[in-house]
């Protein structure tokens, strides 16, 4: 017979500030993460994204509103000869800081969701085309390999809990 483990020390820390929960309101949608896989590929038009991945109209334009209201994404105009004018939406700092997100969850998904044959996307260094994989670093330049050997803790904006904080 096992002893009670001790409470774990984050109940002591609210979460009402979480930034992963803030990431999630942005981002936490099915269909966002396949509008930034597009434009990541190089997809930058709404009827192209549309036609590609099958997402119903008024979805897709809810996402990208989503995205360019919160700075993923901006939007810039364009028109094609004859015709009316239109935007092309493209990454922006903000936007390319999700890379590593989106690498991470394609890793994770061909560890454990691909098809036999393979994942169907792979990510490349652009200057020796060698593929990429990410890493876990400390601020002392370790690299993480053990996963236990992560440890979560408050940080610079951690408040105590409260008896009026989140749960």
């Amino acid at each position: 017979m096992s002893s009670p483990s001790a409470p774990p020390a984050a109940l002591n820390w609210s979460v009402d500030n979480c930034t992963i929960e803030r990431a999630m309101g942005v981002l936490g949608e099915k269909w966002t993460l396949v509008v930034l896989r597009e434009v990541f590929a190089g997809i930058r038009r709404f009827d192209d994204m549309r036609v590609r991945t099958g997402i119903p109209r008024q979805v897709l334009a809810n996402r990208l509103t989503t995205l360019v209201g919160n700075g993923v994404l901006r939007r810039d105009p364009y028109r094609e000869p004859g015709a009316r004018l239109r935007h092309e939406y493209r990454l922006t700092a903000k936007g390319f800081d999700l890379y590593p997100i989106m690498i991470a969850l394609s890793e994770w998904g061909d560890r454990y969701l691909a098809d036999p044959e393979g994942p169907p996307i792979s990510y490349a260094h652009r200057d020796c085309g060698a593929e990429l994989h990410l890493d876990v670093t400390c601020a002392d330049g370790h690299q993480v390999t053990e996963k236990r050997a992560i440890q979560p803790r408050p940080g610079p904006g951690a408040h105590p809990r409260t008896e009026t904080s989140s749960p």
